[in-house]
């Protein structure tokens, strides 16, 4: 992936494998899994039948079979913003992605979906409209305030920490 990524950009740049894409939404006209307000509410009540049914009878037996408390609602990273925040583009592209790739450089913010043939970008921005990247924190950060927090798996989080030691 970085091999491609500095290829498109002729630049050293910085990739996080994103995994499975599925934050918490607290924008306005979206629901906290990230569906438009307003739209498809009888396909939209019986999918909330269906996945509260299923996903507490999940948690259950998870919870009773492993022993520790789990939650099958749980979402991972967030996103915040303005009704049309700039941080949208970029999170929608990443959930529609087979294997998203965050990608980014000193002048480049971009998603890149790895998918099962090769490589393909899927949004991507330019400075000075690309995010700040605040890697610390896990979280990008856009100039109208919207910002994304991803989530990390624990092998790509020892991944980061072995590349920052080398």
């Amino acid at each position: 992936m970085r091999a491609y990524a500095e290829g498109l950009w002729i630049e050293p740049v910085v990739v996080v494998s994103l995994g499975d894409v599925s934050p918490e939404f607290a924008v306005p006209g979206r629901r906290k899994d990230g569906t438009i307000t307003g739209t498809r509410l009888i396909r939209r009540f019986f999918w909330n039948l269906l996945r509260g049914t299923t996903g507490t009878i999940a948690s259950i037996a998870l919870t009773l079979g492993g022993g520790e408390l789990v939650n099958a609602f749980a979402r991972n990273g967030r996103v915040s913003g303005p009704r049309d925040a700039l941080a949208l583009p970029l999170v929608d592209a990443a959930r529609s992605a087979t294997t998203p790739w965050l990608v980014h450089s000193p002048s480049h913010t971009a998603i890149i979906d790895a998918g099962p043939h090769h490589p393909e970008l899927r949004w991507q921005a330019t400075k000075p409209e690309a995010p700040r990247l605040i890697p610390t924190q896990r979280r990008l950060a856009w100039s109208d305030g919207s910002e994304y927090s991803y989530y990390l798996s624990a092998e790509e989080a020892a991944h980061q920490l072995r590349s920052r030691r080398l």
